[in-house]
């Protein structure tokens, strides 16, 4: 193992077992990020249509267009803040910003606060997550990464799923408002204390890494030293280096059926008679099965290696997608919905781990915001995407239309993605 020491004086040593108190921390503090993108999932589209009166799907969907362009900004800076400042200030300052979002929604007299709560959203949802996932890639070093992403992204979505469930049946019970978002409260309050008090810093774990690096012995990163400008970074990551650019694309187009899938499932849902309740259970089905699926994923991961994983896992959300769009009860949407988290979970961790394992250490957290830029931004280029379609040409061609760019996406993979992480180390 390797070992260093903090600017505080506290010894350094890469691996998750020497740094399993904090990464459980961090675990935690992500699942409360989750929570706060879970308290809409069930409730916001049918707010919209109901309290607010949209009846235009490319309106009802202008609440993620200003979350994903929000997170997707947000999580390019969030790279290089962390990188100068440090990962625990831009952490600290996620959750500060996330206080008033549910407050927002809570008293919302029109759908234009709702979009402020959602810009808002969008930037502590860049802030803290992509914190949380560059300080749990710091602690572990190269050997189990997938594995961290795996748990990193299992908490996340586990939360979202949960707290979806929980709002759908509080809005049952109470109405779509104020109950629902009281848990967004909860959550902000709870993760702001734990992030200032609790979590300690990690850019020394980066910075140890960085010092033993060893270069590939196929040289295949031998181009992408250590002394990389921020425009050098975004270029690589974005177009110019095969497996980055590949996890990019396949990233964008990743949460770009996951914006279609917050956005218009609970209306499609709704428009064939399930109830609040059963939409919730739906609504929750999908990221439950994404979120715990990756306990196993990233860890495969490590083991099987990444492409195929991401080629297959895009596929397989594909064929979900075309199951709901032709389909028109819970039992075949239930089914679906299991089978997109499964698909979502082969991709989301993995996707991560890949930008892990090409990128120095030295500019990481920069790549990985790069690559959270592409990929967040997908929820805005969904709901432009999924909203125009399905006002031409309804709710079912737009499921149709992403399903096939997904599919797409998988073939890029396919064809363009080198393997980054060839069997454990």
């Amino acid at each position: 193992m390797d070992v260093g020491r903090s600017t505080e004086g506290r010894p350094i040593q890469l691996g998750l077992g020497y740094n399993a108190a904090q990464f459980t921390l961090l675990v935690v503090v992500n699942a409360l990020v989750g929570g706060m993108l879970g308290q809409e999932r069930t409730v916001l589209p049918l707010l919209g249509e109901q309290e607010f009166g949209l009846r235009a799907y490319t309106a009802g969907l202008s609440f993620i267009l200003v979350f994903g362009l929000a997170k997707a900004a947000t999580n390019y800076f969030a790279g290089t803040l962390s990188d100068r400042f440090g990962r625990k200030p831009v952490l600290v300052a996620g959750w500060v910003v996330a206080v008033p979002v549910p407050l927002l929604l809570i008293w919302a007299p029109s759908w234009s606060w709702v979009l402020a709560a959602n810009v808002l959203l969008g930037v502590s949802q860049g802030l803290t997550w992509s914190t949380t996932v560059v300080m749990k890639i710091d602690l572990v070093g190269p050997a189990r990464r997938g594995f961290a992403m795996g748990l990193n992204e299992a908490a996340g979505y586990g939360a979202v799923a949960v707290t979806a469930l929980a709002t759908g049946y509080l809005a049952e019970a109470y109405g779509l408002r104020p109950a629902p978002f009281l848990l967004g409260l909860a959550f902000a309050a709870l993760g702001l204390g734990l992030s200032a008090v609790f979590v300690r810093e990690t850019h020394g774990h980066a910075r140890l890494e960085a010092a033993t690096h060893v270069a590939r012995a196929d040289g295949r990163h031998d181009h992408l030293h250590d002394q990389l400008t921020n425009r050098e970074v975004f270029l690589q990551t974005s177009f110019r280096e095969r497996a980055l650019s590949s996890a990019s694309q396949g990233g964008l187009v990743n949460n770009l059926n996951d914006g279609l899938a917050w956005g218009l499932f609970p209306i499609l849902f709704a428009s064939a008679g399930l109830s609040v309740g059963r939409i919730g259970v739906l609504a929750a089905l999908y990221p439950a099965v994404w979120g715990v699926g990756q306990l196993v994923t990233g860890a495969l991961s490590d083991r099987w290696g990444r492409k195929w994983m991401i080629a297959g896992g895009m596929w397989l959300q594909a064929i979900a997608l075309a199951m709901i769009a032709n389909g028109d009860d819970f039992a075949v949407w239930a089914v679906a919905a299991v089978a997109l988290g499964a698909g979502t979970a082969l991709v989301y961790p993995t996707l991560l781990a890949a930008i892990g394992d090409v990128a120095h250490p030295a500019w990481r957290a920069r790549a990985v915001g790069t690559y959270r830029l592409w990929r967040d931004g997908g929820f805005a280029v969904g709901a432009l995407v999924a909203g125009v379609v399905a006002d031409v040409l309804g709710v079912r061609a737009a499921v149709w239309t992403v399903a096939a760019l997904t599919a797409a996406s998988g073939l890029v993979v396919a064809l363009r993605m080198y393997e980054t992480h060839p069997g454990p180390r």
